[in-house]
């Protein structure tokens, strides 16, 4: 066995660091449009520059899977730190704390959401996009970014990929840079109408507080599924047609963009043919209908039945999206709804979307294998496969999808006992609930939790230790657990 390339490795990294600089020059953009400092984003840009074209001119030769597992590892750790640079030296309000400052960098790359900030209005324009282009460079950029700059390099990137949708890695074109360029086209093109729709309400007075710079600033993280908002009360601070057009982007946003492809190519009958897109629809539809009468048959509910399905619909697409967007604080609904609300953090969207959790396709296969292994019980002779639309899934691939699911659901509980233990230790105490709905929404990328770190509240109120370990589980979790786990490995480095 040969041991790590490590010059391919870092040379790799460097390449994917060279051109995350670029997406630095928005916030300086915008620091400029409305007079405000660029130093806290064009410092780091230089910095992340520098450091890229440094560590690029290692020798390097063709990526091989060890070393994929490390650049995909260092990559999302390295850009999520790095993310966190400016918030540190604009150091206004509890950014004035590093720690702080990585746990929102890190939310932001992973597309999690979940937030720190007390106080919105003491932080510049510039930084609140900075968040904004962090989440969507982390809906798909950072990996289609590497896999673009890797098969423009000639090196073989596909590992990328599969290590970001462990299951089903369905190509749309036979080189990985075409496929690389489809998506982004996709994601860009979704990214813009998202913009221009919201904009368009805006302007026609529809939604009078629609600016020009919330309509970006959400498009950019609905698509992404995504969730941070550079307003306090997130979606909620707009009228209701706009909380309708943002379930439309989330759903899309969580939707599988070969399915997408598929559809501009006119190509219907992939979608009637998706068991995983009716599963994740159908997913999305009864547990709004559940919610929605959960929110009508609680006597403590002020809202009408209108308000109840707007309310359930967006929330529940919000969750199971893993977008975290909020219309509403839904701390103050019945413990039933919560319930239901806190099952939607561990579904996800379909695979090869912007939505991370464990996702729809996996849960598909349990819930077919455990149906098959039910009925194979009573008649111990008989043979039966699983399908999925028609095709056979192979049972490695269900033992594998059995695995994930459950070190995914032991590494959720392991860090709920890590947070209710650390916030004992730092006289910090933390409720059994609110300790289980904070390691599944930061393990599983959700973004808002329950109590302190509901809808409109923070995690800045946690443990700094906790916010550590928080921090961790939006990287590992990000990346899907794998990755992480390989490294840790003896045999990994041999």
């Amino acid at each position: 066995m040969t041991s790590i390339d490590v010059r391919t490795t870092v040379s790799i990294l460097g390449a994917v660091l060279r051109w995350y600089a670029v997406p630095f020059l928005a916030p300086i953009a915008v620091a400029l449009l409305y007079g405000e400092s660029p130093v806290p984003y064009a410092a780091p840009m230089l910095g992340t520059l520098a450091l890229g074209v440094g560590l690029e001119r290692f020798e390097r030769e063709n990526l091989q899977e060890r070393e994929a597992f490390l650049v995909v590892s260092l990559s999302w750790l390295s850009v999520g730190l790095i993310g966190a640079v400016p918030l540190v030296i604009e150091g206004t309000g509890v950014f004035a704390s590093p720690v702080n400052a990585a746990f929102e960098g890190m939310s932001g790359i992973t597309t999690t959401g979940a937030t720190v900030i007390r106080d919105f209005s003491v932080h510049s324009r510039a930084l609140l996009m900075w968040r904004q282009v962090l989440q969507w460079l982390g809906g798909l950029g950072v990996l289609l970014l590497a896999t673009a700059v890797l098969s423009r390099l000639s090196v073989a990137g596909a590992q990328l990929m599969e290590s970001e949708a462990r299951t089903d890695s369905t190509r749309l074109t036979p080189k990985i840079e075409d496929t690389a360029q489809i998506i982004g086209g996709i994601y860009a093109g979704l990214t813009a109408l998202a913009a221009l729709v919201l904009f368009a309400l805006g302007i026609t007075g529809l939604a009078p507080e629609m600016t020009a710079y919330d309509a970006v600033a959400h498009a950019l993280t609905s698509v992404a599924t995504a969730g941070f908002s550079p307003r306090a009360e997130s979606v909620g601070a707009f009228v209701p047609v706009v909380h309708w057009v943002v379930v439309v982007f989330m759903t899309l946003g969580a939707t599988s963009f070969v399915l997408l492809y598929a559809l501009l190519r006119r190509d219907f009958a992939r979608l009637r043919e998706s068991e995983e897109f009716r599963f994740y629809v159908g997913v999305l539809g009864a547990a709004s209908l559940l919610v929605a009468g959960l929110l009508l048959t609680d006597s403590n509910y002020a809202g009408g039945p209108w308000a109840a399905v707007r309310q359930s619909v967006f929330q529940v697409t919000s969750i199971v999206t893993t977008t975290g967007y909020a219309t509403v604080d839904f701390n103050t609904w019945s413990p039933a709804a919560k319930q239901v609300l806190f099952m939607c953090m561990f579904i996800g969207g379909m695979v090869g979307s912007t939505t991370c959790s464990i996702k729809a396709l996996r849960w598909l296969i349990v819930l077919k294998a455990f149906g098959r292994d039910l009925s194979v019980a009573s008649h111990r002779s008989a043979v039966r496969a699983v399908r999925l639309s028609g095709e056979v899934v192979d049972e490695e691939t269900i033992r594998d999808v059995y695995a994930y699911t459950l070190v995914a659901l032991v590494f959720f509980l392991l860090a709920t006992v890590l947070i209710v233990a650390d916030g004992a230790r730092a006289n910090q105490p933390v409720s059994e609930f609110e300790a289980l709905t904070a390691a599944a929404s930061t393990f599983f990328n959700i973004g808002p939790a329950f109590g302190r770190a509901g809808p409109y509240g923070t995690y800045e109120g946690f443990a700094r230790s906790s916010k550590v370990l928080m921090t961790l589980l939006m990287w590992v979790g990000r990346i899907e657990i794998i990755p992480v786990l390989v490294l840790l490995t003896p045999n990994f480095w041999r």
